[in-house]
């Protein structure tokens, strides 16, 4: 980071909606315009809680924000029920980059389990064939509009069916028709990675990489599992690793501003977690909202990503579900400089992480980096003039 970008944050407006961003952790099935989800629903005969597209955005909302993982999953009932049909899948991915793309993400991976939009005869390769022609039409609209967005599929198998070597095989008949890598999602309580070990295994054999769901739900068993039997690079939320770590209070030692200095004391999975770089993809509503930090408390100040962060946590900003949560890209990190005060270098370090974690070619993540780079420095420049 840079002086002109620590001055920029603090004495002048620099508009976040504007800045480059990297998107690791956005559900498909989590992110679909209600006004689409009414025309679909229509066309399909399914039953929807409201009649119009506010009233039904306002339910998702409501619904998601109980502090239950369970009755946040509970959801996406409607939302795959409306993604079972080829015209759906193309149409959903589609609007789904052309929103990433407004909101200014310039890389992005996208999650979902094709398992799950088969009900309507589609097989599992027509449907992430049918998802990746709308990903790419998205990106195709959002560079004819002026913006530049590349986007790749984590083709997730769902931790409570026993599909896992199916699903491990399908992502690699697709890893080089936009495939990057594979996920584990779902119910974390009773159901580790482990139950996918043969399948985790297969993809390490092939050196196709993975991000399993840990530590959300489930606490530091869930994300050790993740990182031995799952032979995850990174963590689906991970915030749960905050509680591997004690802070002891120091009162011999103050800060400039007068507050107690604490030792921070790492467990086992913490000091793994953090010494090797395996990055943390916290989504801060979304984990408020599902009760993954209640451990902590009930307010997005008290969430540990900063605690993580100025740890050195690889720690990434994402959405999780952006229809669900009501929140943006450019929301989160809105709402993280409000809460912890980051600067502009704070933004660019965060998502720099992402660009670090991506499941990119070491060349492309070179050229990305440079690329988000540049943008902050012309915003700096831009607002400092």
């Amino acid at each position: 980071m840079t002086q002109t970008q620590n001055d920029a944050v603090s004495d002048a407006a620099i508009d976040i909606l504007t800045l480059p961003k990297v998107s690791l952790h956005d559900h498909l099935d989590g992110g679909l315009r209600p006004a689409t989800i009414l025309e679909l629903a229509a066309a399909v005969g399914h039953k929807l809680p409201a009649s119009d597209a506010e009233s039904l955005g306002a339910w998702f909302r409501e619904s998601a924000d109980s502090g239950s993982l369970e009755r946040y999953l509970e959801t996406f009932d409607h939302t795959i029920a409306v993604m079972q049909t080829r015209d759906g899948l193309i149409r959903v991915a589609r609007e789904f980059v052309e929103d990433l793309a407004l909101d200014g993400v310039v890389y992005a991976e996208v999650r979902w389990a094709p398992e799950q939009h088969t009900q309507q005869g589609l097989s599992l390769d027509e449907a992430v064939e049918a998802v990746q022609e709308g990903l790419e039409a998205g990106a195709a609209a959002a560079i004819a509009a002026g913006r530049v967005i590349q986007v790749g599929q984590l083709i997730t198998a769902m931790r409570h069916a026993d599909r896992g070597q199916e699903i491990a095989e399908l992502a690699l008949r697709h890893r080089d028709r936009g495939a990057v890598g594979f996920d584990i999602a779902g119910a974390e309580n009773g159901f580790p990675a482990s139950r996918f070990a043969d399948a985790l295994t297969f993809l390490a054999s092939e050196q196709f990489p993975v991000t399993v769901h840990a530590g959300e739900a489930a606490g530091l068993d869930s994300i050790r599992d993740a990182l031995v039997a799952g032979r995850a690079l990174r963590l689906g939320h991970g915030v749960r690793i905050a509680e591997d770590i004690e802070i002891e209070e120091s009162a011999d030692e103050q800060a400039a501003d007068g507050e107690e200095v604490g030792i921070a004391n790492l467990g086992l999975v913490a000091s793994w977690v953090r010494d090797r770089g395996i990055a943390l993809e916290l989504c801060p509503s979304s984990n408020l909202q599902t009760g993954a930090i209640e451990a902590f408390g009930d307010t997005i100040d008290a969430h540990p990503f900063d605690l993580l962060y100025q740890l050195g946590f690889k720690v990434t900003v994402n959405t999780d579900n952006r229809l669900m949560s009501g929140v943006t890209l450019t929301g989160e990190f809105e709402l993280l400089v409000e809460t912890f005060g980051y600067d502009l270098g704070d933004l660019l370090e965060l998502t720099l992480n992402a660009v670090d974690a991506a499941f990119l070619p070491l060349e492309d993540r070179e050229a990305l980096a440079e690329h988000i780079a540049q943008r902050f420095d012309a915003a700096a420049r831009q607002a400092s003039a």
